[in-house]
């Protein structure tokens, strides 16, 4: 594991006549690197996310140690720009109703618009792109896994991908053929939002499609369990999920040889 130096800085992406705020987060040294996708919870891109993304960025996911790349684009640039919530009450009903107000197609445009920005930059490796998300980033990176250029995911805690898709129409767990690259999910058995059954046909459809997968569920772990800005915080859930993401992201987007 590194800890090196970052830099952070506050973007703009173009996607037609909408300009995306994003967070991004890269290594100070030169080099040419893998990057990852980090998408947010309803709560926009709080401290929570801004720290992940600094985490990939500070660690290094790839082989011999090397950092990567990390973008955190807002998902409500439509309807709230520079919305950032925290995790009371209000802020869960007010983030529920901006999450509402989402589409599917949008979402993924954002997102090829943020695969754009990224094989852009001089010092992305174009062809290493991974992602995460948690909660309804959760489910958001599964729709993404879609897409050609999403060489790997990692979904925490997505709720209703088997029975729903953002502004409604075909559940996301009928895009599953399509998925492209090997995906990892993460559930805690406590979570009252997403019933064991889900994750079991989640699972189901994974293994059906010949998608290569990991299922994890944590005894004890509820909603949110890896975000340590939450009550339901789950330190040894949290821990055991990360060194797995490493894994994932270490096996699936190593540098190539030049």
């Amino acid at each position: 594991m590194t800890n090196t130096e970052i830099r952070t800085t506050q973007v703009k992406v173009p996607n037609g006549d909408l300009q995306i705020d994003a967070y991004l987060a890269e290594p100070a040294q030169k080099g040419t690197f893998p990057a990852v996708i980090v998408i947010q919870e309803i709560f926009g891109v709080n401290i929570h996310i801004r720290e992940v993304a600094e985490k990939f960025a500070k660690e290094g996911y790839v082989a011999m140690s090397t950092t990567g790349y990390a973008y955190a684009p807002t998902l409500f640039q439509r309807t709230a720009p520079g919305f950032e919530g925290g995790y009371t009450p209000e802020d869960v009903q007010q983030g529920r109703g901006y999450k509402e107000q989402t589409t599917a197609e949008e979402i993924l445009s954002d997102i090829k618009a943020a695969i754009a920005y990224l094989k852009n930059l001089p010092n992305v490796q174009g062809d290493a792109i991974g992602s995460i998300g948690f909660c309804f980033g959760g489910h958001v990176v599964y729709l993404a896994a879609t897409l050609p250029d999403i060489k790997v995911t990692a979904s925490f805690y997505g709720g209703g991908i088997p029975n729903s898709t953002p502004g409604g129409g075909e559940p996301t767990i009928t895009r599953t053929p399509d998925i492209k690259g090997p995906i990892y999910a993460f559930f805690g058995l406590d979570d009252q939002g997403i019933p064991l059954e889900q994750t079991e046909q989640i699972e189901a459809e994974l293994k059906k499609n010949q998608i290569t997968h990991a299922i994890f569920r944590y005894s004890g772990a509820g909603h949110g369990f890896f975000c340590n800005h939450r009550s339901s915080y789950n330190a040894e859930a949290a821990a055991d999920a990360w060194k797995n993401v490493q894994e994932l992201f270490q096996k699936n987007l190593q540098l190539q040889k030049v």
